[in-house]
């Protein structure tokens, strides 16, 4: 039974014209067996011509007869669902940003084993600590940290050391470099 294809606003000539402007290469294939089949051809030597099974132009036939070129395009796969919601890593960057509290997490900065475990015990949700530092990045934080501050740190008795020890002195400026003789 021969493949009717019931759009007639491009012609063989038109299609072939389009596909020299189409950058995916499945689609141009698509096209011009389409045009092949607006030409006459049978849909086996259209399809054995532009690499598929006379199934297959027949299905992309039904496409390009329901939505046009537009239909003819490649789609792609939408993969896997997202292990945190938006909602989730908005959480994880709040709690990234305020610290660990050291008598709750046990530690005085995350690192990211430390923030695998504890979007695991909060979010159930089990991934590797690669991935929590991708999705640190994604969160425009990077992976530097800060020393850590010691909660019990005295400032008074840190200047009063930096005062009365021979080891500490002052940064001095260095003398200019003087090119030449």
């Amino acid at each position: 039974m021969p493949l009717e294809i019931t759009r007639t606003e491009h012609t063989a000539e038109e299609l072939r014209a389009l596909s020299s402007r189409c950058s995916d290469g499945a689609q141009v294939r698509r096209i011009l067996a389409i045009a092949l089949v607006l030409e006459g051809r049978g849909r086996m030597e259209a399809a054995s011509l532009n690499g598929m099974d006379r199934q297959t132009l027949r299905d992309w036939v039904h496409r390009y007869n329901d939505g046009g070129l537009e239909a003819l395009k490649s789609r792609r796969n939408p993969g896997r669902a997202p292990a945190l919601t938006p909602l989730q890593k908005a959480e994880l960057l709040d709690l990234v940003l305020a610290g660990p509290d050291p008598d709750i997490h046990g530690v005085v900065r995350w690192r990211c084993v430390d923030l695998q475990a504890e979007v695991e015990r909060r979010f159930s949700v089990k991934v590797h600590e690669n991935t929590i530092a991708r999705w640190l990045h994604e969160l425009g934080l990077t992976r530097l940290q800060p020393r850590p501050y010691h909660p019990k740190k005295d400032p008074e008795a840190e200047e009063a050391f930096k005062k009365t020890s021979p080891i500490w002195s002052k940064p001095h400026s260095p003398k200019p470099h003087r090119l030449g003789r």
